[in-house]
């Protein structure tokens, strides 16, 4: 495994992934606790984050526990500042975001989407991405800079049958990405979003028809957005990845 890990003030990189449960978000946490970095770790399914945070206390035992868990809903608002409160408070400053929380339905057509699905959807994907974002830029001005990546969707770039809901919150955060850079750039804030296409994760239960056998060994692996995530991770701050496209080779 390269490592990739890159602090530019020298010091531990503290990382707060949020939505790190399970799926992508759980895969990054795995190895940047691989790759010694202290973690502030968030999601709605605590006893999930206690799973994961003794496998990763469980790969360093050499080092001192560096992993905080959080049990948080992004939708609520007072989430995103209690995550960076929660680094900030551990480690003293966050050095780098990963927004992987997300969410889909079902019944996720046009035909039978609700207000009520809407919502949640969008205050799951979207807002939650602004709650975090808004908490963390004072702080990272305040420290000399920062990263935020979001990992977005395909289905943002090209339509799909993901639903209306699920691609304008994917295609919301690109623009809420995109904004934060540009008014944030002379504070050494940058951003990314990432793309990936199928991944073979546990979100995949929530579509309205199971995967075939052979769309699931098409798919991408967890490991191959963690490798998208960990080359920006390892960017010194004078480089800056605007948009990564990850789709699997054959689909």
């Amino acid at each position: 495994m390269t490592n990739r890990r890159r602090a530019d003030d020298g010091g531990d990189r503290v990382v707060a992934i949020v939505g790190a449960s399970s799926g992508i978000g759980r895969a990054l946490a795995l190895r940047c606790g691989q790759l010694g970095d202290a973690l502030v770790l968030a999601a709605r399914r605590g006893d999930l984050l206690g799973q994961l945070a003794a496998e990763i206390a469980a790969g360093r035992e050499d080092m001192p526990d560096k992993t905080v868990c959080l049990a948080s809903d992004v939708r609520e608002s007072n989430a995103g500042r209690d995550i960076v409160n929660a680094a900030i408070s551990r480690f003293g400053k966050i050095d780098i975001i990963v927004y992987a929380a997300g969410w889909n339905v079902p019944k996720r057509s046009i035909y039978e989407a609700t207000a009520e699905s809407w919502q949640c959807i969008i205050e799951t994907n979207l807002s939650g991405a602004f709650g975090v974002t808004s908490a963390a830029v004072p702080v990272m001005k305040a420290q000399g800079g920062g990263l935020v990546i979001y990992l977005s969707s395909s289905g943002a770039k090209r339509p799909d049958q993901s639903g209306a809901a699920y691609q304008a919150s994917k295609a919301g955060m690109a623009g809420l990405a995109h904004a934060t850079m540009e008014e944030c750039r002379a504070d050494n804030i940058r951003t990314t979003v990432i793309y990936p296409g199928l991944t073979d994760t546990p979100f995949v239960e929530h579509r309205p028809m199971p995967l075939s056998e052979e769309a699931r060994r098409n798919a991408l692996q967890p490991d191959d957005v963690v490798d998208a995530c960990t080359f920006v991770m390892g960017l010194p701050s004078r480089a800056h990845v605007p948009e990564l496209l990850l789709y699997p080779a054959r689909s």
